[in-house]
């Protein structure tokens, strides 16, 4: 979700797309071709959209993964390094908490704790898709508005700049909103994790990981 993530797989595809288009437009039929060039992108627009929001539909009706659900800071390289990978985990949307698919045995107040939890995880997931689908737009707008200029900038450098520093603009808010509901995730969990012990080992989140999430946000935007 970090800007240089970003635009590193973003700007090559926008480019390797529109350059060739672009190199066109200096010619006699330049507003035919602008027009198609409008056209791909309205049309990216609305793949991007569309996407988005199966990704969000399929968040919110199928079940949850848990484990792997969240790589924050510390917590995703000691999960890299387990060597013995966890049974699959999952909590469905009535709140029900599967190991292998199998329904482990919870009480009420698990349930609600379960539903909690998996609707604080699919939140940060959902706010996730939400700062790619504006970054993705906006950087599609960006070159829909240089669209004569297209091969100058790229060429010196200077689209990619004018599109990092309006996705980082986009991005950054986001991001520390992630960070912000991660100490509420943490309660859930833990609280969870003590009343369930068949979810203690899939609590992977912990207290320095919420402090790595707002350092490395610092130490991201601060480089530019």
């Amino acid at each position: 979700m970090d800007n240089t993530r970003i635009r590193r797989c973003l700007l090559p595809l926008l480019l390797a797309g529109l350059l060739p288009l672009a190199a066109q437009a200096t010619e006699p039929q330049a507003g035919g071709i602008a027009r198609e060039i409008s056209a791909e992108l309205a049309e990216a627009r609305k793949e991007v959209r569309q996407e988005l929001a199966a990704a969000r539909t399929k968040l919110e009706t199928e079940n949850l993964e848990v484990g792997q659900s969240l790589r924050f800071g510390k917590s995703g390289k000691r999960a890299d390094n387990d060597r013995e990978p966890l049974p699959r985990a999952e909590i469905t949307p009535r709140g029900d908490f599967l190991i292998e698919g199998k329904p482990v045995a919870v009480d009420d107040r698990q349930r609600r704790d379960l539903l909690a939890y998996r609707g604080q995880v699919i939140d940060i997931a959902k706010a996730g898709i939400d700062i790619g689908e504006r970054s993705a737009q906006l950087a599609l707008d960006t070159v829909d508005r240089g669209l004569f200029s297209l091969v100058f900038s790229a060429m010196t450098g200077s689209l990619e700049r004018r599109l990092e520093k309006t996705i980082k603009e986009t991005v950054e808010p986001g991001v520390r909103q992630i960070c912000h509901s991660l100490p509420a995730l943490l309660d859930t969990q833990q609280r969870l994790a003590a009343s369930l012990p068949q979810f203690q080992p899939y609590a992977t989140l912990q207290a320095d990981d919420v402090e790595d999430c707002e350092n490395g946000i610092r130490r991201e935007f601060a480089k530019n």
